[in-house]
């Protein structure tokens, strides 16, 4: 397997949220009286089982508790071993799947104070992800800049199965925040289940869904790049987070081929579809999803046709890769230290 390098950037760690409990000091009387008077204990999706075993690598589960609660677990081991320099926070807890935008705000509100105190503040090395109310678009925004007072949170974080098409010009609001303030959007696995999981409907097993990932973010990569988006925003960059890459170069084959075809359609996509991605979008490197053979990894970034597009990620405590080999054999040193270092400091302006 390649080497890591020390000082890297781990760009997908996910702290878990105990229970829903545990937002209960960071929401207003309100809120608090809601939740207990209602009788909420959780919000947990569907998108990680709890006792899956994707969900966590058995010796990164717990034996009690929910993988990823506890930071003492998360530097024993991940930000010690992989000596880390930073590692930025993605926290997947079901706020997003509340249908009141009002309650769905406040719990991102009190979702992004938890992470701050109980993470950020707790372990330099840890940068955070700014979780929004997305059935909000003001209150998305507000969240936005509220959050980015704090320098520690370097992302949004939506996801990639919400209730629309990313693209849609609604949601611009977000990217013009985002933009403005130097905060790349994450685009992370996972859904909202507002709506099925896969584009025929809902499935019967947890299988389907999590292979259907890798057709919504396909889905929604087109809808941002025609409905125009980086027309709007040149300088907005997007992280593809878990989404794998091994579709990335056949992908923007088709949508090369189809918007050469028609064009006329969307005359504000001025760029071919790859120059677009090589200048805007990301990819996490876990879970890596292509062979195993070194030369057909090589194979795999010739097509992409750049060496930025893939940030290294450990996905922790998710179960994607074995012991320490987070990087697939075959990675030059040079391309090694491109992904762990170079390319997430390009991609997240605020990291120092």
């Amino acid at each position: 397997m390649a080497s890591l390098i020390a000082c890297g950037i781990d760009c997908d760690v996910h702290p878990a949220v105990p229970h829903l409990t545990s937002l209960l000091p960071f929401l207003n009387d309100y809120w608090r009286d809601q939740v207990t008077t209602r009788g909420m204990v959780d919000l947990v999706s569907q998108s990680y089982p709890q006792n899956s075993p994707i969900t966590a690598r058995p010796d990164w589960r717990p034996e009690t508790g929910k993988p990823g609660e506890s930071l003492e677990a998360m530097q024993r081991h991940v930000l010690d071993p992989f000596q880390l320099k930073h590692a930025i926070c993605n926290p997947l807890y079901g706020v997003q799947m509340v249908f009141s935008e009002d309650m769905q705000a406040a719990f991102c509100r009190a979702l992004n104070d938890w992470l701050a105190k109980e993470w950020l503040d707790r372990d330099a090395r840890l940068r955070g992800s700014i979780v929004i109310p997305t059935q909000s678009i003001e209150k998305a925004v507000a969240e936005i800049e509220r959050c980015a007072q704090d320098k520690r949170f370097v992302q949004v974080l939506m996801l990639v199965m919400g209730d629309t098409p990313l693209g849609k010009r609604a949601l611009w609001p977000i990217y013009e925040a985002a933009e403005r303030l130097e905060l790349p959007v994450g685009i992370h696995a996972g859904s909202a289940y507002h709506n099925p999981p896969t584009a025929v409907g809902w499935g019967s097993y947890h299988i389907e869904d999590y292979v259907g990932q890798a057709q919504a973010f396909q889905a929604q990569l087109t809808s941002l790049i025609v409905e125009g988006v980086f027309a709007r925003y040149p300088r907005l960059k997007m992280v593809m987070l878990e989404s794998g890459v091994s579709w990335i170069a056949s992908y923007l084959w088709r949508l090369h081929k189809f918007w050469r075809g028609v064009r006329m359609e969307t005359p504000w996509v001025d760029r071919a579809p790859l120059e677009i991605v090589r200048s805007n979008i990301r990819f996490s490197l876990q879970p890596f999803d292509a062979p195993p053979e070194p030369e057909t990894l090589i194979r795999l970034f010739e097509h992409m046709q750049s060496d930025e597009l893939v940030l290294f990620s450990t996905d922790y405590p998710h179960w994607q890769f074995d012991a320490q080999d987070a990087l697939p054999e075959g990675l030059s040193p040079d391309l090694v230290r491109k992904i762990m270092i170079d390319n997430p400091h390009a991609t997240y302006p605020r990291l120092t």
